[in-house]
């Protein structure tokens, strides 16, 4: 019996090595994308939340991981080789506590481009989780980043959604 052929990967090119894939003869499109991390905080941080946020001498843990986010997001081409430099039409966190007393990132990215914003949404979810690691990290290490993943994306060649869990 045969094993299928795999699928070939995008960064590499015919003569396996790295490479930024060329974009330039793909139609400008809408591309979204929503990514999730979750930060699972020991009891005697997740006691510190109060009016949705925890207040630290660094200030406001949330907040800051908003901008941080948004900042990662905005800069993932800085961080992964072969991601394009985009200018991203909008980037909103979100940052709720769910019931479990987990701190449920999400980050919802767009742009008008010729390539998807997904790194930009996984980016953003990522750095705004290590920014609540960063900021609490004072008052204990038993901090999780946990489940970072792609929710979904729309535009370019096909559409994704993440399965329900």
């Amino acid at each position: 019996m045969k094993n299928a052929p795999l699928p070939s990967l995008s960064h590499v090119d015919a003569a396996n090595r790295p490479a930024m894939v060329d974009v330039s003869g793909k139609a400008v499109t809408l591309r979204t994308a929503s990514a999730r991390a979750r930060v699972q905080l020991p009891l005697a941080i997740r006691a510190r939340i109060v009016d949705g946020d925890i207040a630290t001498a660094k200030g406001p843990v949330f907040q800051t991981a908003i901008i941080a986010g948004t900042m990662g997001a905005k800069r993932t081409h800085d961080l992964i080789p072969f991601c394009h430099p985009l200018g991203l039409s909008g980037c909103r966190i979100d940052i709720a506590v769910d019931e479990a007393g987990d701190v449920v990132i999400e980050c919802h990215v767009r742009v008008e481009n010729r390539t998807g914003v997904e790194m930009e949404a996984l980016t953003g979810a990522t750095v705004a989780a290590l920014t609540v690691y960063d900021m609490c990290k004072a008052l204990s290490h038993d901090i999780v980043i946990a489940d970072v993943r792609l929710l979904a994306k729309t535009g370019g060649k096909s559409d994704y959604a993440a399965p329900a869990t």
